[in-house]
């Protein structure tokens, strides 16, 4: 999967205004410091536990829900740990229910989207980290609408905890019922919202109360190729899976695809890549979205190979889910499996990205909300 283009809303004809923050919520805070908190409000630290364990361990995100709470308590405890993040506006299943699309409103009207999805083994949601996305790449949507905000920790994190509370539910069937994978690949670009996404990334992996316990071996983030970002998170101690969406092996025609390359040249996002290999042990995930006749020529395969080859690399190849009105759309499948050919016969590991959600605008490439009024 790649970035997942979401459409923004029309803009305000009033002009472009600075969006604030939301309020803090508990997912902001270590446990510490939901403690701290509660102690400022007059109540016992343990609290603060209560409140979290609810949060992350049972995941109920409504107050009303949490009665072993004092009555008296609740209303001043949630107003300051718990207030709404994401308003539901609508949420779409395909695949016979195996991938469910959340579409939110933020506090300010600002749209984000998150995808379930449901397999045999696993239970994967892929998240939004930006609202909107500067990266301005011409074949997604999101990128075309413009950067509105970075979101904050916890509105990263309330996704994941809603997404989690669905599968627990049974609701996806012929999935397990627990969360157990999030990519960073929905809106935005995670590495330009750096701070946030490692602390979310910190809050999924700590165990219940403090975060969601998953392994950091299932949380994968992506970047165009933000060079001095990727060369920090390297230094972060973590084991999380970087998936780079280069969609070229060449500075030609990735200058005009993912326009940060006309900062950071393949070579040097190549390097920052391999160092976080070397110093994680993890293998680099390698985004490629098959546009027909743009990226998808043989020799560019072969070039992709010799970059990869020997290097601790996978490459996903995507088949693109163009939106309404675009000129860019698929390779067509004779190709791509040429280029697949290509890519293994230089001894580059190569699969091709399932194209799930495509009916409810869900797949790689195609997250597009259809504007809903105010």
């Amino acid at each position: 999967m790649t970035t997942l283009p979401v459409l923004s809303p029309r803009p305000d004809p009033s002009g472009p205004r600075r969006a604030a923050m939301p309020p803090r919520h508990l997912a902001d805070l270590d446990l510490a410091g939901r403690q701290d908190l509660v102690r400022e409000l007059g109540e016992p630290a343990f609290r603060a536990r209560q409140i979290s364990t609810h949060y992350f361990g049972r995941l109920v995100r409504d107050p009303g829900a949490m009665t072993d709470l004092p009555a008296a308590s609740r209303d001043r405890l949630a107003g300051a740990l718990l207030p709404r993040l994401l308003t539901p506006v609508r949420e779409l299943a395909c695949d016979d229910g195996a991938t469910r699309k959340a579409l939110w409103r933020l506090h300010d009207g600002s749209l984000v989207e998150s995808v379930l999805m449901g397999y045999p083994d696993r239970v994967t949601v892929c998240i939004s980290s930006q609202a909107g996305c500067g990266m301005a790449c011409p074949f997604c949507a999101t990128g075309q609408a413009g950067l509105t905000r970075n979101l904050s920790t916890a509105e990263i994190l309330d996704q994941a905890v809603y997404l989690a509370g669905v599968a627990a539910s049974g609701a996806v069937a012929g999935a397990p019922a627990r969360l157990s994978h999030v990519v960073f690949m929905g809106m935005g670009e995670p590495l330009a919202n750096y701070a946030r996404v490692v602390a979310a990334v910190r809050r999924l992996c700590a165990p219940a109360p403090e975060g969601l316990g998953l392994s950091q071996r299932h949380i994968t983030v992506s970047t165009v190729g933000l060079v001095p970002a990727m060369r920090r998170l390297a230094e972060e101690d973590l084991s999380v899976t970087l998936a780079l969406s280069l969609h070229a092996p060449d500075d030609e025609l990735r200058d005009e695809l993912v326009p940060v390359n006309q900062r950071w040249k393949v070579a040097e996002v190549l390097d920052a890549a391999w160092n976080y290999a070397d110093r994680t042990g993890r293998r680099i995930s390698i985004e490629y979205a098959m546009i027909r006749d743009v990226n998808d020529q043989p020799w560019r395969a072969d070039l992709l190979g010799r970059l990869l080859a020997g290097r601790l690399a996978h490459v996903n190849l995507i088949p693109l889910n163009p939106t309404p009105g675009s000129r860019w759309d698929a390779s067509p499948k004779p190709v791509e499996r040429e280029f697949v050919r290509r890519l293994r016969a230089a001894g580059v590991s190569t699969t091709v990205r399932d194209t799930r959600g495509q009916e409810i605008d869900g797949a790689c490439g195609q997250l597009a909300a259809a504007e809903v009024p105010a």
